[in-house]
């Protein structure tokens, strides 16, 4: 293989402990669905053992949505905070110390039973809401600078595969005869603190992000040892020198507070698309899908709604994969276009199910394998690339700043999908996911106006795009390039 596309094992090594954080996030948000009638009986219990009376549904009801949605609270404020560790300890410490937070979620929530208290599971939620918040910053971040540029977009893929094989996980320990029951849930929920272990062991034998050694500690013999080992090879003069001329443009540039962002007119273009992108992961619907499956399955007559819940984690994470392998050949840009408008078409489909389920019976599986296009189509576009095109939009300067912007979008985002949904199906019935549809169609026109194909090309190369005209740019671009950056021009 070419230098730039050899996949070497320290390479693999680095992205496949960094990616335990994306498999942490992912598990936790998929984990409190199944047990979610067994959580009530307990918040039930407890209730009745501290007042000697049943709770009141109308509080049953708020503490249950306190329980889902503060993961999300957690996940905005520690996707903010992304840009406080990683100029500080490096991406890779960073990663590290967040493991502290799992450590302290698994026991708030892994002993809340023993302890009589919904409060601990709450705050235990809060808690490894934080870490999931920081990780998805962490990990597109340091996968992003520890990839070659022709593998950027493949590896930065995984990022989401560990977000749907922790869901998946989630799904399958939750099951009845595994976790998902009255004896079990608390390790059902505490089973968090096995990746972080795994993390714990397997990140210091991985190596910090040589573009975070040159361009803010100045090291660059050190940056140089590690990414010969991580390209393996020994001339490493074209990341060197690209690394390099990224350091000179920052030295141009003053350090990039979250308020120089807004501010500044140079970062307007990027910091719109990657805040639409983050929107357009979120508000097609995906989580209305995640969180409430079984009660949709359920409303479709299907038998076993669990397992068809199983059978949409499978195929979520099967086109992840098909993803992988695409995304450097068929480009950022179109993947997300056809995915935001397969989505769109694979909501109408669901609606006109559900809405003719009552006279047509076999409407039910027509309901079930639009659900599973939807997540499939979620995953070749919307689902991996805003997490880490955003990576790529931004230079060494303003990424981490850009990073924690774009995943409190994200979060927030999820967290208003999240506490919102119900209350809109029950006004809208079948038909709520209309909303969603014309949600996908706004992004599918913003994308194919407004995002430039980001595929092959460096990060100063695209960082550049945005500061001069495409025109003026012309001598920098091959036609092909050009041709992608089509949108550039209109920006």
């Amino acid at each position: 293989m070419e230098s730039g596309k050899q996949i070497t094992f320290p390479l693999m090594m680095s992205v496949g402990a960094a990616v335990i954080g994306s498999l942490q996030f992912g598990y936790n948000s998929g984990v409190i669905n199944a047990p979610q009638k067994i959580i009530e009986t307990f918040i039930n219990e407890t209730w009745y053992d501290r007042y000697k009376e049943p709770i009141p549904k109308s509080a049953l009801t708020i503490i249950w949505s306190i329980t889902i949605s503060i993961f999300s609270v957690g996940g905005m404020i520690g996707s903010f905070s992304v840009g406080l560790f990683v100029n500080r300890l490096g991406r890779r410490n960073s990663m590290l110390t967040a493991n502290v937070l799992a450590f302290i979620a698994a026991a708030l929530m892994g002993f809340s039973k023993i302890a009589n208290s919904w409060e601990m599971l709450i705050i235990g939620r809060f808690v490894i809401g934080l870490h999931s918040g920081l990780s998805t910053g962490f990990v597109p971040m340091y996968v992003g600078e520890v990839s070659p540029t022709a593998l950027r977009g493949a590896l930065g893929t995984l990022h989401q595969l560990g977000i749907v094989v922790g869901i998946l996980i989630a799904q399958v320990f939750g099951l009845e005869m595994i976790m998902g029951n009255h004896g079990m849930w608390p390790l059902l929920l505490s089973f968090t603190f096995i990746p972080a272990v795994i993390q714990c062991v397997l990140l210091p034998l991985c190596p910090e992000s040589p573009r975070f050694l040159l361009i803010n500690k100045n090291e660059e013999n050190k940056a140089k040892t590690i990414l010969k080992k991580l390209r393996g090879t020994t001339d490493v003069s074209a990341d060197m020198q690209e690394m390099k001329e990224e350091s000179r443009q920052m030295m141009r540039e003053k350090k990039v507070t979250i308020m120089d962002l807004f501010r500044s007119p140079l970062y307007r273009q990027p910091l719109l698309i990657a805040v639409m992108l983050q929107l357009s992961q979120q508000l097609s619907g995906i989580n209305a899908v995640f969180y409430f499956s079984t009660l949709i399955f359920e409303k479709a007559g299907v038998e076993q709604p669990v397992y068809a819940t199983i059978g949409t984690g499978v195929v979520n994470t099967a086109f992840t994969v098909v993803s992988l392998f695409v995304v450097e050949r068929a480009g950022r840009r179109s993947l997300q276009l056809l995915g935001v408008l397969g989505m769109a078409g694979s909501a109408v489909l669901l609606t006109i199910a559900l809405a003719l389920l009552e006279q047509l019976k076999w409407m039910s599986y027509v309901s079930i394998v639009s659900i599973f296009a939807f997540v499939a189509f979620f995953e070749i576009g919307p689902g991996p690339i805003p997490w880490f095109i955003v990576a790529e939009l931004f230079s060494q300067g303003p990424r981490p700043s850009a990073m924690a912007v774009a995943g409190f979008c994200n979060w927030t985002s999820n967290f208003i999908v999240g506490m919102g949904f119900q209350y809109v199906e029950e006004l809208c019935g079948p038909y709520v996911f209309i909303i969603f549809v014309a949600f996908l169609l706004f992004f599918f026109i913003f994308t194919y106006f407004r995002v430039p194909e980001t595929k092959g090309r460096t990060f100063d190369d695209i960082a550049a795009g945005f500061r001069q005209p495409a025109a003026g740019g012309a001598e920098k671009h091959s036609p092909e390039e050009l041709n992608s950056l089509g949108a550039d021009s209109q920006l």
